[in-house]
């Protein structure tokens, strides 16, 4: 298996009967699809492409389709998009929603004219209504604005699940969407100004513990969240490409009752690192959304059993990660 920006995992068939390209396959969640696929999730007539922005540029039609022709995917697992954390959005509104607004059009107007059997884009729970009543479910996402720091984004992904209907209204297409709450994992975007708010957490208390500098948290620690590991939110994403047939979009999430604070996140951070410094909280900082509790009901209709890695052992093997990973981590 080469690590190229386009890389291959699966079968040993000289012709498996599925492809499944991976857009945005270097991410926190495509690099956890392609381990768990290497590790024992293939099967037998499955070969999973994997690839990178170096690969081609999506926002550009032309290359997408050049992309397409090359791989000629039966199904597509779609995650690449222009991220951010709350910082990031505030300021390029703008360029989130146009980049991801073409991103997402090439892909599944590609995927459609090369005949790709299913389709399976990554929303997120930040699209959902900014007013709205808990807890948040999939019928929920059109059903106002949403939260004004990252416009953008939301509306361009929310697009995703509007074309997924058309496509399958005009054409009989099998496109959907799956909606992770956080995602948090090995090789995620540890960057303190732009990355999400656990690795952002970690590599300050990497740096405080390194460096002796003081860890501050950004913001009161009162805003509570869903997280989910990016390992179970692979084996999620696998099963709802063989076994999902709604063209709907699902919440993939640990329960309401999972849900934990920032400060409550940050203890896990403080104890997964090994951290016995200060701690302080810049309440200057925004904090974003209080909350957006998801129900992960629908999920659970269809996967009762499915076991989910308990939080503190997954912050602990993130943890363990970027120590042993610091100096090839994004950041």
């Amino acid at each position: 298996m080469s690590h190229t920006s386009l890389w291959e995992v699966g079968s040993e068939s000289s012709n498996p009967s599925k492809t499944v390209l991976v857009t945005g396959g270097s991410g926190l969640v495509g690099k956890a699809i392609e381990h768990v696929v290497a590790t024992g999730e293939c099967a037998e007539d499955e070969k999973w492409v994997f690839v990178t922005s170096k690969e081609a540029d999506l926002t550009d039609a032309a290359a997408v389709k050049k992309l397409f022709s090359k791989v000629k995917p039966t199904h597509v697992i779609h995650l690449a998009a222009m991220v951010g954390g709350l910082f990031k959005n505030m300021k390029y509104n703008l360029d989130f929603l146009r980049k991801n607004l073409a991103i997402n059009d090439n892909v599944l107007q590609a995927s459609f004219e090369s005949g790709v059997v299913k389709v399976v884009s990554c929303l997120s729970t930040c699209i959902f209504p900014d007013k709205t009543t808990y807890p948040i479910d999939e019928t929920m996402i059109h059903n106002g604005p949403p939260h004004n720091s990252n416009f953008g984004y939301s509306y361009a992904k929310r697009l995703i699940d509007v074309q997924n209907r058309a496509y399958a209204e005009q054409h009989g297409c099998k496109y959907t969407a799956v909606i992770p709450t956080n995602v948090f994992g090995p090789h995620d975007n540890f960057s303190i100004e732009d990355g999400h708010v656990l690795p952002a957490l970690m590599h300050k208390i990497y740096l405080a513990k390194n460096e002796g500098k003081e860890f501050t948290v950004w913001g009161t620690g009162s805003p509570r969240r869903q997280f989910i590991y990016s390992l179970d939110l692979a084996r999620l994403f696998i099963w709802t490409l063989r076994e999902y047939d709604e063209i709907d979009p699902i919440i993939l999430s640990v329960g309401e009752e999972d849900e934990v604070s920032i400060k409550e996140a940050a203890n896990m951070v403080i104890e997964g690192m090994g951290y016995t410094g200060e701690v302080s909280y810049d309440t200057t900082k925004a904090d974003g959304q209080f909350k957006k509790t998801a129900s992960n009901a629908k999920l659970r209709k269809y996967l009762p059993n499915f076991k989910f890695t308990p939080m503190k052992q997954a912050i602990k093997e993130t943890c363990d990660w970027l120590n042993k990973n610091y100096d090839i981590a994004r950041k």
